[in-house]
């Protein structure tokens, strides 16, 4: 089944055509992140005009990088939700054309679960149930992935997501966007112990997660040295920043694994990118003989290859979508793709 996949959630327009949810025929990206590193940020309304300038063209590219003409396209598939709701409509809309036109089924895809097919990707003989943390720009939370399309959230940020703290620390100490990746490279040159920063524990669920402390922390550290001139060392609080967000996330994969007794845990999302979390991980999944799935960095990020994969398996569950499908951006995880 060769499943056209569109992604436009946030600032990569992305088309891609996968083959039986593992295989991937082709994968087109149109980043915008020169454009927005000019504002420190996603600019919304710049991102939803550059999705439309570039996704007709980018569909094309994608069947000819496959070798395919549109009758061999069995389905298209879209991100629906969770994204920037301006970008999120510019792929929904561009999907229900392009399978009204063609006469083929319509998938609705959750972003989120997306990342998590990623490693069906990278890995063919993945294959639930096993454990996912999710960690990304918007998201934080680990997931119980009894199924392709059957999840439990086993705890999630009750505020700030790890991705947007990476960002907006690295933006402060003034790197470009996006700043998790330059704050990685930063944190590799440090000393993580010349600096404290907190680590939380809220609520009563052991699995939850807290970050804007640590953010708030990190900022105020950041100006108060500004403020009394006091020379900061940024690669050290790199490393004291990130090691705190492997801190709060990889204990709760180990309890969680502990708990459930999987020894399969997956690691989806950008911030999976980073090298702290991804050796943190392997490191005590390893202690307990579990087995560890984490992308290659192509796949961390969005693409439409993840949505496409997802979408053979909503197809399987009997989640297709017809003409009055809507984008959202806020929705969650759980439940039908509709």
């Amino acid at each position: 089944m060769n499943i056209l996949a569109i992604e436009s959630s946030c600032d990569e327009t992305a088309v891609a055509i996968v083959r039986d949810g593992r295989e991937v025929l082709t994968d087109c990206i149109a980043s915008q992140v020169a454009l927005h590193r000019e504002y420190g940020g996603v600019v919304p309304e710049i991102a939803s005009r550059k999705h439309m300038e570039a996704i007709y063209a980018l569909a094309d590219q994608a069947l000819e990088e496959a070798g395919l003409t549109r009758q061999a396209i069995d389905a298209v598939a879209v991100t629906y939700a969770p994204g920037l709701i301006g970008a999120v409509l510019v792929g929904v809309n561009f999907a229900k054309a392009a399978a009204l036109a063609m006469n083929k089924p319509l998938i609705p895809v959750h972003h989120i679960r997306g990342h998590i097919a990623a490693n069906y990707l990278a890995y063919p003989e993945l294959e639930p149930p096993f454990l996912c943390l999710v960690v990304s720009g918007g998201h934080t939370m680990i997931v119980e992935v009894k199924d392709y399309t059957d999840m439990r959230i086993l705890g999630t940020t009750l505020d700030d997501a790890a991705g947007e703290c990476f960002d907006k620390v690295g933006r402060v100490l003034g790197m470009p966007y996006p700043g998790g990746a330059a704050l990685d490279k930063a944190a590799q040159q440090g000393d993580e112990s010349k600096y404290h920063l907190p680590c939380a524990k809220p609520g009563t669920n052991p699995y939850d997660m807290s970050f804007s402390g640590l953010k708030t922390a990190t900022l105020n550290l950041i100006h108060h040295a500004e403020q009394v001139g006091e020379a900061l060392d940024v690669n050290s609080l790199c490393a004291a920043f990130t090691a705190a967000v492997s801190e709060t996330l990889v204990p709760r994969v180990v309890r969680a694994l502990k708990e459930t007794g999987y020894r399969k845990v997956a690691v989806a999302g950008g911030v999976a990118a980073n090298s702290r979390i991804r050796h943190d991980i392997l490191e005590a999944a390893g202690a307990l003989e579990a087995q560890v799935y984490m992308p290659p960095l192509k796949l961390c990020g969005d693409n439409g290859a993840m949505i496409g994969a997802q979408a053979y398996y909503e197809y399987l569950a009997g989640h297709v979508a017809d003409m009055s499908l809507n984008a959202y951006a806020t929705k969650s995880i759980l439940g039908e793709a509709l």
